[in-house]
């Protein structure tokens, strides 16, 4: 019984808990804050990518860029209807010419409606499988049916925009892990100081027979709520600046900009991370105190 008092009193002492704050909680908060902003981004853009793979795979198109209007008008004709009867292509959508010009418009002001200018006539096309095959009897009918016109598959240059996702994917990543090494580093430190500030109080421990797993036990509980309680208030506050950036995303309308929502799966990892950092300063403050009373013993 007298163990257990004054146990509990030491485990009130081990860390600073000086004006009712321990100075742990706020280093985790802003540990926690940092790592789930990192992680959502990483997530984010990870989702974007996902989006740009399927909206790439098999997407082609088509540009008549015959210099006659009537010309344009008849090659895109037939251009579009040797692709319906394919059977590798799941959908060919004509763009319209107004839309077209509509998108024109930032870069060729009101001359894109102009009729006198040479604006491609365009086909939008969906290919049921994206092999090397399909992709040249593609183009081999297409140029059949229009001399003058030029398959671009999409990849080819919305390509390294996906590239540049996965990349942010990988940093924010890295800085997860980062972020997670340096939360085990402050943790292992912590313990650190908190042996060395008490270390009567250990001493003391040690002559009523507590052993050294049982002081590390009350280094490794304490330091564990601490990280827990701070993560909690790190995540809270991260979780409304993503939720504050998601409205502004919303707010622009972007096909885009879509893929950067945060699906269900994604929550969930963000609201595992404070668990998981708890569990890892608990690991950490463990085996930080044990190697350091085996040195002293």
């Amino acid at each position: 019984m007298t163990m257990g008092i004054i146990a509990s009193a030491a485990d009130r002492r081990l860390l600073d808990d000086r004006h009712g704050t321990r100075a742990m909680a706020w280093v985790m908060a802003i540990m926690l804050f940092l790592t789930v902003l990192a992680a959502a981004l990483g997530l984010a853009t990870l989702g974007v990518a996902a989006v740009l793979d399927r909206q790439l795979a098999g997407r082609l198109t088509v540009q008549v860029v015959a210099p006659a209007e009537s010309v344009r008008t008849r090659e895109a004709a037939a251009a579009l209807a040797a692709l319906k009867r394919l059977p590798e292509v799941r959908r060919a959508v004509a763009v319209d010419p107004a839309h077209l010009a509509e998108m024109l418009r930032p870069w060729l002001g009101t001359d894109g409606a102009d009729p006198d200018l040479p604006i491609p006539a365009m086909i939008d096309v969906d290919l049921t499988q994206a092999s090397a095959a399909t992709l040249a009897r593609v183009q081999a009918v297409v140029r059949a049916a229009a001399p003058s016109a030029r398959v671009d598959r999409q990849e080819s240059w919305l390509g390294p925009v996906r590239s540049v996702m996965r990349m942010l994917s990988g940093m924010a990543g890295g800085l997860v892990l980062l972020m997670a090494g340096a939360t085990a580093a402050v943790v292992i430190l912590a313990a650190r100081a908190g042996l060395d500030t008490h270390s009567d109080t250990i001493a003391v421990l040690h002559m009523l027979g507590s052993t050294d797993v049982q002081v590390a036990r009350l280094f490794q509980r304490r330091i564990g709520l601490d990280t827990l309680l701070g993560g909690l208030v790190g995540m809270a506050a991260a979780i409304g600046v993503v939720l504050l950036v998601g409205v502004q995303l919303d707010a622009l309308g972007s096909d885009l900009v879509t893929g950067l929502q945060l699906g269900v799966r994604d929550w969930v990892i963000l609201g595992c991370l404070p668990i998981a950092f708890a569990i890892l300063a608990t690991l950490a403050a463990r085996l930080a105190v044990l190697a350091a009373l085996r040195r002293v013993l």
